[in-house]
């Protein structure tokens, strides 16, 4: 990233003039900044702030890829947003906010979902890119995408109380290896479909992305400045609970399929089914026997009917705290392998969660165990949806 002799209006000079006279930083530091791009893959929890502290900053482009709309369930940590924006298309209120903040920044918006059809395209402009989502195929795809076109990726992930960073650098080093390792230098696999839940099912403190958020951007400067220590080769976890932050050493693998010494992976892949997800709109994953699944208009009937079934709720007290639906008994999914044997091998079994997610988990090990089982699709959000809207969506 070179520094561009970019002028400064007089309202610029006063806007960064707490950035002018940092040392490290000064005029020419904040024409570099007004000269480079940044792209945020992602506008919830984590681009959130990122974005919002980039435009601030004064970097000159800003570049944003989503395609949802704004849910009053994002409002509780994603800060770009507030109450008047539900149901806006999130990138149309981004903009708007952006803009309010810092006019002097040009915001380049990709509504769309971020894949190996359109990634190479999207990134190959911007100077740094910022990885802000919650799901592994687009991890994997920013990875393997930014390590073809050498663009440096500012890495951050959140879960409950925790988060973590890190700044994953395939630029050529003094040696003429890579900087640094990739994300699959650290995963080269992605997790088991359903092991790892999504902040919609596990939760997460509202303000836990506005740290992880801070520290991404932070280093997205850092990087554009080419000042201080970057977290390249180092992975900063922060535990909220405990107010703690640890340092992890990072090393690349050298056998690497994608950034190691003889890469295998040339080309982008299809993501969704690397990763076992069944279908873009799917909360559900693909497992290696078929699970068994009815709707929740299915569920009704059933309800309704004279067919004997029970059914099983294996969300936490909590959540049923929140909201059940009728009739339904709870049994917490960490609780099902216990009680495998209190089952009755004739009777018939349906199963919710929230999503659908952890209640296939739970019909497939009450299928090995002999039981008949049947998955909801959409869990209790779709009974909410669609059946009873009295019951609470969380």
């Amino acid at each position: 990233m070179t520094a561009v002799d970019t002028q400064l209006s007089a309202e610029e000079i006063k806007r960064y003039s707490r950035h002018l006279i940092l040392p490290e930083v000064t005029l020419e530091g904040q024409k570099k900044l007004k000269a480079a791009s940044v792209l945020v893959i992602g506008s919830g929890g984590l681009g959130a702030p990122v974005s919002m502290y980039l435009a601030a900053a004064g970097i000159g482009r800003i570049g944003m890829v989503d395609f949802d709309v704004v849910d009053e369930s994002n409002l509780q940590r994603q800060i770009l947003f507030d109450t008047k924006d539900v149901g806006t298309h999130k990138l149309t209120a981004a903009r708007d906010r952006l803009t309010a903040i810092n006019p002097n920044v040009q915001i380049d918006t990709y509504e769309a979902r971020f894949s190996s059809d359109n990634a190479l395209d999207i990134i190959k402009p911007y100077d740094v890119v910022i990885d802000g989502t919650d799901n592994f195929p687009t991890r994997y795809c920013t990875n393997d995408a930014c390590v073809m076109l050498g663009k440096p990726n500012v890495y951050g992930s959140i879960f409950r109380f925790e988060g973590q960073a890190t700044v994953f650098d395939p630029r050529e080093g003094a040696d003429g290896k890579p900087k640094g390792p990739c994300y699959r230098c650290l995963y080269p696999e992605p997790p088991p479909p359903g092991m790892a839940p999504s902040c919609a099912e596990g939760g997460v403190l509202g303000i836990l992305p506005g740290v992880v958020g801070c520290i991404q951007a932070t280093e997205a400067l850092k990087l554009i400045l080419g000042i201080g220590k970057p977290l390249t080769n180092r992975l900063v976890r922060y535990n909220a609970l405990d107010m703690q932050f640890r340092e992890f050493k990072l090393r690349r693998d050298p056998d690497c399929p994608m950034c190691g010494d003889n890469p295998s992976i040339t080309e982008l892949i299809d993501y969704e089914q690397f990763c076992g997800i069944r279908g873009e709109e799917s909360d559900t994953v693909i497992r290696d026997t078929e699970i068994p699944e009815i709707d929740v208009n299915q569920l009704k009937a059933l309800i309704d009917g004279d067919e004997a079934f029970e059914l099983i709720d294996v969300r936490e007290p909590h959540e049923y705290d929140i909201a059940s639906i009728p009739k339904a008994k709870l049994v917490p999914l960490r609780q099902i392998p216990a009680k495998l044997s209190q089952f009755d091998s004739t009777k018939k079994y349906i199963v919710h969660c929230k999503m659908g997610g952890r209640s296939a988990q739970a019909v497939e090990l009450m299928r090995e165990a002999g039981l008949d089982a049947t998955n909801v699709a959409g869990g209790i959000l779709a009974w909410s949806a669609k059946i009873d809207p009295s019951v609470p969506s969380y």
